[in-house]
């Protein structure tokens, strides 16, 4: 049996094909052509990546952890105590800090946007995720459809051929019993 696209869209989702997205018709074409749809995403998203992006993704991977947050906590203890205790009158940012707070505005400045650059990257990689998985559900849950089809075809040929060996026995009983009632009557 030749299947189309067509008939497989009207069969298992109940729609005509102009209106399936190219997703579901590529989904459709890989179920005829029995091929996977499976893909690493991962590879794609890092095979566009530019230097830029890969500096904002380690810049936000680094600023995010513990260590970084552990590291300047160390610093900021280290700034203060060395110019309030250690270098007294000859301290180079007395209290209030005012060089710190530039400094650390500074950082502020850089890291906020440079991680939101990171995000949303990694929101546009989360989409095309979700995407993917849809695609590689829809594909499951079709060759599952086709899997009960076959099954129920294969169902069907058994209970017919069951049939007809039930006909074909309750012949040769009708017959044996034709024999055995024309032997009783003679």
């Amino acid at each position: 049996m030749n299947k189309t696209v067509e008939d497989l869209a009207n069969r298992w989702l109940k729609r005509r094909p102009d209106g399936l997205s190219p997703l579901e018709s590529r989904v459709l074409r890989s179920t005829l052509e029995r091929t996977t749809i499976t893909k690493d995403t991962n590879k794609a998203v890092a095979f566009h990546q530019t230097f830029g992006d890969r500096v904002a993704d380690t810049i936000a991977r680094i600023g995010g952890s513990w260590s970084f947050i552990l590291g300047f906590i160390a610093f900021l203890i280290f700034w203060t105590f060395g110019n309030v205790w250690l270098l007294t009158r000859n301290a180079f940012d007395p209290y209030p800090f005012i060089f710190l707070n530039l400094v650390l505005s500074m950082v502020a400045a850089l890291q906020a946007p440079v991680i939101m650059m990171s995000q949303n990257r990694q929101t546009e990689r989360d989409r095309i995720d979700a995407a993917h998985d849809y695609e590689v559900n829809l594909k499951a849950e079709i060759e599952i459809m086709a899997l009960h089809e076959k099954l129920d075809e294969l169902r069907h040929s058994e209970i017919i051929g069951m049939r007809d060996e039930i006909l074909r026995m309750a012949e040769q009983i009708r017959r044996i019993d034709e024999k055995l009632s024309a032997r009783s009557a003679s």
